[in-house]
């Protein structure tokens, strides 16, 4: 499939089908011609924003770049034309054959389209943009999918498993089907067959009572301020934050910003939101609350970390630490470690490290040139 944003101009209002090829910026193949749109998805989505925000982004909002399936329909087309035996086939006939072909394999995904937009991405192609997928990383566990928590298990996308820092949509759903299906119903039991004779544990113990009563006031917080904001007001400020600051690409001054807003953010939520319902019944927007009170102080924390390393690797990109051609600049020496932050209480936190250590392969720049 080919990206392609405008050449020239900006502001153009032209349809996707209308611009001359000689127009059209295949921006990917242009500035990676090794690799082009085969280039791994930090590299394309810092690609796609750049062209966005330097003004050549397509469509009304100006905030996309054109996915064009057109030579896959074409490539598709003559593979199943040679399939069938078909010689000489008519562009017609490629064109029906590669489109049977697209529609088996991402049909819903151009109907969801078709549904949102109202265009139809097997006649133009699709308007795409970056969009923020997951935080990346995961908690360690074992082959049986055993954190190192004794009988506590992580699922899907909470674990590093299988794709490590790979938090994109199809792969992480594929990891909690595979997860779910064809490991945990075969190595929990392993555990559970050892906890047949353990007799109910006490809810007296004084680290549950503890507990709960940690989540009661926590509630019972956030039921009483009764401020004047909902709880999606400060959900979209720290999105708009985090977005902006510490989104693709990030820098030592917006970072810095960023932690600031955030503290600002934190207490004015706590002092103003509004969290509607009732404590003892199904509240979604209680729930809700806690999720963004604790989405308050990872994205802080996302934040420390980001400063605190002063390189650009894969999905953490410094615009201070790149190379003379706008790519990631590494910094192995100092930075081949896995980092791990230790919540000390009053937003205070202490880093530690685990070093990487390679012995079978050599770690080097990535290049896609």
């Amino acid at each position: 499939m080919d990206v392609y944003g405008y050449r020239n101009k900006k502001g153009d209002t032209r349809k996707p089908n209308d611009i001359p090829e000689e127009e059209r910026d295949y921006y990917l193949e242009r500035r990676y011609p090794a690799f082009g749109n085969l280039v791994p998805r930090d590299v394309a989505s810092r690609a796609a924003k750049e062209r966005c925000d330097a003004g050549y982004g397509v469509g009304t909002s100006k905030m996309a770049v054109y996915l064009d399936f057109a030579y896959n329909m074409k490539r598709y087309g003559k593979t199943e034309a040679t399939k069938r035996g078909i010689q000489n086939p008519t562009d017609e006939q490629i064109k029906q054959m590669g489109k049977e072909v697209i529609v088996e394999k991402y049909g819903n995904v151009f109907d969801m389209y078709k549904q949102i937009t109202g265009e139809d991405p097997y006649e133009q192609p699709m308007r795409i943009y970056p969009a923020v997928h997951y935080t990346m990383g995961g908690l360690w566990v074992d082959y049986n999918l055993m954190t190192t928590v004794p009988g506590l298990y992580a699922l899907g996308e909470a674990n590093f498993s299988d794709h490590g820092a790979n938090r994109l949509g199809a792969s992480a759903l594929m990891q909690g089907l595979a997860d779910g299906y064809f490991v945990i119903p075969y190595t929990i039991g392993a555990y559970l067959s050892n906890e047949i004779r353990t007799k109910a544990i006490s809810t007296d113990h004084e680290a549950f009572v503890e507990a709960e009563k940690n989540v009661q006031d926590t509630i019972d917080k956030l039921m009483n301020i009764k401020g004047t904001k909902s709880v999606d007001h400060f959900h979209k400020k720290l999105g708009k934050i985090m977005w902006d600051k510490c989104g693709m690409a990030r820098n030592k001054k917006g970072l810095e910003e960023a932690i600031e807003e955030i503290k600002k953010l934190r207490e004015e939520f706590w002092k103003d939101v509004r969290v509607t319902g009732d404590k003892n019944e199904f509240n979604p927007e209680l729930e809700k609350a806690g999720r963004v009170a604790d989405f308050l102080e990872l994205g802080e924390l996302m934040c420390m970390d980001a400063l605190n390393r002063n390189e650009s690797c894969g999905g953490h990109f410094r615009e201070e630490f790149q190379t003379e051609e706008g790519e990631a600049n590494r910094d192995d020496a100092n930075y081949s470690y896995v980092a791990a932050w230790q919540n000390n209480g009053n937003h205070t936190y202490t880093l530690h490290k685990e070093e990487l250590k390679y012995e079978n392969i050599k770690i080097a720049q990535r290049s896609y040139k």
